[in-house]
């Protein structure tokens, strides 16, 4: 989300989108939400106009982007359970179990994630 916001880009937020827009990425469910809400509180805030908020949108649509739909026994088994064991929330845990059931490096600024991906053998991008 560190792209919407140009006090929170950096050189790896700039590598990880040019990596996406070059090659896709997958992300759980929950991101589109996830991604409305830091725009609409970003606006409410007054961090980002609203018409910069709908041109972010609809940068992001126009990425390769697959949402990976889990079912109900990832959710209630491997994903609950990645939570509880590394002290992640829900919504994080479905990145980190997507990275590793999908065998790919993930990308975050998430300390708690990043620590949790390191203590599992999950690759980071960095």
């Amino acid at each position: 989300m560190a792209w919407c916001f140009e006090d929170e880009s950096s050189a790896y937020t700039k590598r990880v989108l040019k990596l996406i827009a070059e090659g896709g990425a997958i992300v759980p469910t929950i991101w589109p939400l996830e991604i409305a809400n830091v725009v609409l509180v970003g606006i409410r805030a007054k961090r980002v106009a609203p018409a910069d908020g709908n041109r972010f949108l609809t940068m992001l649509a126009d990425l390769p982007i697959r949402i990976e739909v889990a079912s109900a026994g990832i959710v209630f088994g491997a994903m609950f359970n990645l939570a509880n064991e590394q002290g992640l929330s829900s919504y994080d845990a479905g990145y980190l179990e997507l990275a590793m059931r999908e065998n790919l490096p993930l990308a975050t600024l998430d300390k708690r994630l990043r620590k949790a991906a390191a203590t599992l053998g999950i690759g980071l991008l960095s």
